[in-house]
């Protein structure tokens, strides 16, 4: 029995909200993996384990921004195909992107085992947590194939219309990551490498498990003639998606390598206490990038349709789901920042829970501004609209990145969480104004219904 479905039929919110809600649940497991390494080496290692994994996890980020650009490249065009029942290239796109995957992988290992220590020292990583940030980074490393490989597999999943094979094996793998963080921690005496090789050990399943249902999957569906393996044209097509989207992640990477070189300078106590908060920030954030993931898939399938009418219909839908999502849990923030803090460390500085707390009651009111360019910014970038997606992306990230250095002497560790908000609520007037010139007009703002 397939497990593909057709995102062109049906009534638009009805089925992107089918789609997206096994979506929402993979990312909160997905998250789970860096809750777990920050929960664990904060109540079971210390305070400068906590720091130390939280430092190193801004570089992760870099990794990361190349492997979601892998995903998205490989989800959009391959959406817009099986959208366009263009069933033979869509098999030559899955295959194509697995080779190209395959060699960027490759170079970031070797550039990242060679340069690990140095963007390191780059942010001002304090000595103390230095041995144990470069451990973390090395072994995060190595567990890349896993990473890309799982990424673009999940994104032939969604493109294909099946959002809920992923989510439960990340499910599993979540699971099964705490307990092997608690296991390799607190029984085998680890420490901060125990984290990460657990937090390898299940990837690697995952990512495993994923590439042989891909493959299996693709194999049912029959095409005429034989497929090819690796098309030049359509690595340009999956390059042109995958390209802006990885230059746009890898900003917001160095963005944020440059604000954690702020950070750093107020000491390991205010490390502490981002790493905690922004783990928590991270969660709400890319849960509500995943959505916005959901909304591209919707869009490519009905723009390689030619069903056009529909997009406006599934943003409205996509709204109150992030709505639903960002509202009450920036109301926990707010007003519960301090327990959730707190669970991250075991007799914590005054100072790591104060920042943390801040950070938090600054950050989370914004939370729904955020959440609308999520959801407009996966229009966009479903129908291809790169460049206006880029630029409020990277919008965002240099008033983030210049006003967390200009505020920061003045207003301490305060001005640099400030800069959140200030960058949401820019970038997000310029991907309501951009959905709304190529979508609609103000008659049919996200939300309304057509008159």
């Amino acid at each position: 029995m397939t497990t593909t479905k057709d995102l062109t039929v049906g009534e638009p919110g009805q089925v992107l909200r089918r789609f997206c809600l096994p979506m929402f649940g993979s990312i909160i497991f997905q998250q789970l993996y860096n809750l777990a390494d920050s929960f664990v080496a904060g109540k079971l290692i210390g305070e400068e384990a906590l720091a130390s994994v939280g430092n190193s996890y801004e570089i992760t980020l870099i990794f990361i921004a190349f492997a979601f650009g892998c995903n998205i490249g490989c989800s959009v065009t391959v959406s817009q195909l099986f959208g366009a029942k263009k069933l033979s290239e869509m098999k030559t796109a899955v295959y194509t992107s697995l080779f190209s995957t395959a060699a960027v992988c490759a170079v970031l290992m070797a550039a990242g085992l060679l340069t690990g220590e140095t963007l390191l020292r780059l942010i001002q990583t304090p000595e103390n947590i230095l041995p144990d940030s470069l451990l973390y980074l090395n072994i995060y490393i190595f567990s890349l194939p896993f990473v890309f490989f799982y990424n673009v597999s999940t994104g032939i999943f969604s493109a294909m219309g099946d959002s809920k094979t992923p989510f439960i094996f990340l499910a599993a793998s979540s699971i099964a990551n705490v307990g092997m963080d608690i296991l390799f921690v607190a029984s085998f005496g680890m420490g901060v490498a125990g984290v990460a090789w657990a937090t390898l050990i299940c990837q690697g399943v995952s990512c495993l498990l994923a590439v042989v249902v891909v493959l299996k999957r693709l194999s049912g569906i029959k095409t005429d003639g034989k497929v090819k393996l690796f098309s030049k044209k359509l690595l340009g097509r999956i390059a042109s998606v995958a390209v802006p989207s990885t230059l746009q992640q890898s900003f917001i990477s160095v963005g944020n390598i440059l604000i954690q070189g702020v950070i750093n300078g107020f000491g390991s106590g205010t490390i502490a206490g981002y790493a905690a908060a922004v783990k928590l920030n991270n969660l709400v954030i890319t849960s509500l990038t995943t959505l916005g993931n959901g909304v591209s898939n919707f869009t490519a399938q009905n723009i390689g349709a030619g069903k056009n009418e529909r997009i406006s219909a599934g943003l409205r839908a996509a709204l109150k789901l992030v709505w639903a999502l960002s509202v009450p849990i920036a109301v926990l923030y707010f007003f519960a920042g301090e327990p959730l803090i707190r669970v991250f460390m075991d007799e914590p500085t005054d100072t790591a829970v104060q920042t943390g707390i801040t950070f938090l009651r600054i950050v989370s009111p914004f939370y729904v501004i955020a959440s609308v360019k999520l959801a407009a910014d996966g229009v966009l970038r479903g129908a291809g609209l790169m460049g206006r997606f880029m630029t409020a992306t990277f919008t965002d990230l240099i008033l983030r990145v210049v006003l967390a250095f200009t505020l920061s002497p003045v207003f301490g560790s305060t001005g640099i969480w400030a800069a959140w908000p200030i960058g949401w609520c820019i970038a997000t007037a310029l991907s309501v104004t951009f959905y709304l010139r190529k979508f609609g007009d103000r008659s049919r703002l996200p939300g309304k219904k057509k008159e």
